[in-house]
């Protein structure tokens, strides 16, 4: 999994609430289990029509926020069933960091197992954030994820609650398989005792 430290990009701003995980990545996409090749699909029934072509007003068809890496969106982003497809359509677009004023917890959770911080901001705060993404590609946020702040284009800095575990795992690109690995040594000598202690096992 890729390391998140500072990030500065474009952000987009989707003020919508209740953005389901069916809206980001509807359910006829759900046969892979790649996390690659999703990211065309992101939002798919709100960013093409019926014949497959894009929708104009939709944010991330306009050209400003085509290369977006962070999303400015509404109230309970993530709500609905928990499908991991979500994060991957997310992630395989190019977006690295979500902020809004909640997250539907499990969506909030899988975030981190792949690469992806969400930020809960009270909603004045994402107020603000969300006019400084309709500024378009010219406006970049930053978001420093060691000082927990994220700064809009103007200067204005928030500060960002988030657990120390899952702060450690972002910083250090550590899913649940890194997490594992990093005891390798050990479970090596773990098996190597229990070896040699049962050996009719």
């Amino acid at each position: 999994m890729d390391k998140f430290t500072t990030l500065t990009g474009i952000a987009a701003p989707m003020p919508l609430i209740n953005v389901d995980t069916d809206m980001i990545i509807p359910k006829q996409f759900l046969k892979t289990i790649k996390r690659s090749g999703l990211g065309v699909n992101l939002f798919d029934e709100m960013r093409y029509d019926d014949d497959g072509k894009e929708i104009p007003e939709f944010v991330l068809n306009k050209d400003a926020y085509r290369e977006a890496e962070i999303l400015v969106a509404g109230d309970n982003f993530g709500c609905g069933s928990s499908r991991e497809h979500a994060p991957w359509a997310i992630k395989d677009f190019g977006i690295r960091c979500v902020i809004a004023p909640s997250f539907a917890d499990i969506f909030y959770n899988n975030c981190f197992k792949n690469g992806i911080l969400p930020i809960a901001l009270p909603q004045e705060q994402v107020d603000v954030l969300m006019k400084d993404a309709e500024k378009g590609s010219n406006a970049r946020m930053i978001v420093d994820l060691d000082a927990q702040t994220v700064t809009s284009s103007d200067g204005e800095v928030f500060q960002f609650e988030l657990d120390s575990f899952k702060k450690h795992c972002l910083m250090n690109g550590l899913d649940d398989i890194g997490l594992t690995m990093e005891k390798a040594s050990a479970i090596d000598s773990f098996e190597t005792a229990a070896a040699q202690a049962r050996p009719w096992v």
